[in-house]
């Protein structure tokens, strides 16, 4: 485990805290003083006893051209769930179409466990393709039509276009 600076753990707590009080207010949908400040305070000690639980990201993450990124990265996600729902339907709706089901892998640039994370559930919730194991930097993908047993193309039909994107937010 990496030493944290007090910025860095300062910067978790924050963004923790922030996070926890909004899923407060959000719960309760009450504005009442009472309330605030409880949900304040409920907020700040559940992030005080969390916090090296449930963060991955110092308040760096909020700076607005990653913010942008994250946007651009929804976008991008969205569009590669459509062609795949698509893909997908079509296959079942033409049985005949031939599928070629296997496991590929590929390996990535990322860095931080977290990125990786994101990328493997992006490429889980693509119908179509299923991440089964991340060792290291390299995927283990289940596809549904191995269009090539290459990793380097692999890697560009199936991750790429999410990868260029997580590059730039983490």
């Amino acid at each position: 485990m990496q030493s944290l600076t007090f910025n860095q753990k300062l910067g978790r707590f924050i963004l923790n805290w922030v996070f926890l009080f909004l899923v407060w207010l959000m719960f309760t949908s009450t504005f009442f003083w009472q309330e605030v400040i409880i949900g304040a305070a409920v907020s700040m000690l559940l992030s005080l006893a969390s916090i090296r639980l449930f963060t991955c990201c110092t308040l760096s993450i909020l700076n607005p051209v990653k913010i942008f990124w994250m946007i651009w990265y929804f976008f991008v996600f969205i569009k590669a769930l459509i062609v795949a729902n698509f893909d997908v339907a079509r296959r079942v709706i033409t049985p005949s179409l031939p599928i070629n089901p296997g496991i590929v892998k590929f390996k990535t640039k990322l860095t931080t466990n977290y990125s990786k994370m994101v990328l493997a559930n992006s490429i889980t919730l693509t119908p179509g393709t299923l991440s089964v194991d991340v060792i290291g930097d390299t995927f283990y993908i289940h596809w549904i039509d191995v269009e090539t047993t290459d990793p380097e193309e692999a890697f560009k039909i199936i991750a790429e276009p999410f990868e260029k994107v997580l590059l730039k937010i983490f």
